[in-house]
């Protein structure tokens, strides 16, 4: 079972890597193709908006067929569409090729968790999500920095590097991963779209949504120009700015093992309102830091924080109805993309508007106190919300 644990690692370390790389090329890849600052965002958003739109419909039309056939098939595909995106030749090439990485990303990745409950026993499945997890945070700190460096000597090395290590990948799964057939009552064929109306019905499952989906567009907005704001104020080269990453990856590793422990001894409601407030002020004070030193260091303090809260995030809105836990992921999956897509592109245009970061983090915190309140409101950090809402009656 280590080897799988090791495999289910690697795929969201791929993956991982390959949804952020594109931000600190982002001053590279806008003078090449010659774009507009307000547009530059849409290459973060294009991944973002292929995984948003195919989550939705990939969880629930993969409960009826073999998982390991749905990842192997996926993964083949991101590693040829992220292959693709180092041939790319101009601004829409790029967006075809990372919007065809975003769809394969979402066939892809949301079996890996809905794996874990069918191979691994009970007491061992959250230890197990707990490693899988990191490998999207060891991708900050790791992934997106050797990406950097590899393109400091050409932009494209990085796309090719990932989509030749996306296919060694998918050659591991195809030896170690077991077939995964559905039941038959799993292959009933239910409408995909009726599996979400017991969230749609529930007022707690619509605000706590709409919280995520606020925290996800705060989070990516000011994220998918941090390359380019380092950039442009501290003149930093694009192996520089990979070393950013670096640190800030390195809080989010922190934050996803220290997490657990953290919300042990706050409980989850002091958890997620200090982690919010603390990241409000550091985003505001963020545009105004006099070195690259100091901007890592509050920097790091949000990445800590995230590494904490998001798990959190992600459990409450899998307790919302336990008997749909694959529905969520999903759900939850495309919202969090979509903001990513809709967070880039505001970023993007506050970012020309107003030549400058100080926008963007004056976005992203109004974002982050919206989601803060909306979290609070809906009533989900109530121990007694399943009973009070009737969620899960349906």
């Amino acid at each position: 079972m280590f080897r799988l644990t090791i495999l289910f690692f690697l795929v969201m370390f791929v993956i991982g890597t390959d949804t952020f790389l594109i931000s600190p090329l982002i001053p590279t890849l806008q003078n090449l193709f010659h774009i507009p600052t307000e547009y530059s965002g849409w290459m973060v958003g294009a991944y973002a908006l292929g995984y948003a739109i195919f989550a939705l419909v990939a969880g629930p039309l993969s409960d009826g067929w073999d998982r390991k056939k749905v990842m192997l098939y996926g993964m083949v595909c991101f590693s040829v569409s992220t292959m693709l995106c180092g041939l790319a030749t101009g601004f829409w090439s790029m967006l075809l090729f990372r919007f065809l990485a975003g769809v394969s990303a979402a066939f892809t990745a949301p079996q890996v968790w809905a794996s874990i409950p069918v191979l691994f026993q009970a007491p061992k499945i959250a230890k197990v999500s707990g490693i899988v997890m990191a490998g999207v945070a060891a991708s900050q700190a790791f992934g997106i920095p050797i990406g950097s460096l590899l393109a400091s000597t050409h932009w494209s090395y990085s796309f090719f590097t990932i989509g030749a290590c996306a296919l060694l990948v998918a050659v591991f799964i195809f030896y170690a991963l077991p077939e995964m057939k559905p039941n038959q009552d799993t292959k009933t064929k239910t409408p995909i779209f009726s599996r979400y109306i017991p969230l749609l019905n529930s007022q707690t499952a619509r605000v706590a949504f709409l919280a995520h989906f606020l925290f996800q567009c705060g989070f990516f907005a000011a994220f998918s120009f941090i390359g380019k704001w380092v950039t442009d104020r501290f003149h930093l080269s694009i192996d520089q700015a990979g070393g950013v990453m670096f640190f800030l990856g390195i809080g989010n590793i922190i934050g996803s093992f220290s997490g657990a422990y953290v919300i042990k001894t706050l409980n989850r409601f002091n958890t997620l309102v200090v982690g919010f407030l603390v990241s409000i002020a550091c985003y505001i004070a963020l545009p105004y830091l006099p070195s690259v030193a100091v901007f890592e260091s509050v920097y790091f303090f949000i990445f800590v924080n995230m590494g904490i809260v998001f798990p959190l995030i992600l459990g409450m809105l899998n307790s919302l109805n336990p008997a749909i836990r694959g529905t969520i992921s999903s759900l939850a999956n495309s919202i969090m993309y979509a903001a990513t897509t809709l967070g880039s592109w505001i970023a993007g245009m506050i970012y020309a508007a107003f030549n400058g970061f100080s926008a963007v983090g004056m976005f992203a915190a109004i974002c982050f106190a919206g989601s803060l309140l909306s979290f609070i409101f809906s009533g989900i950090l109530a121990s007694d919300v399943k009973t009070k809402k009737g969620i899960t009656d349906h």
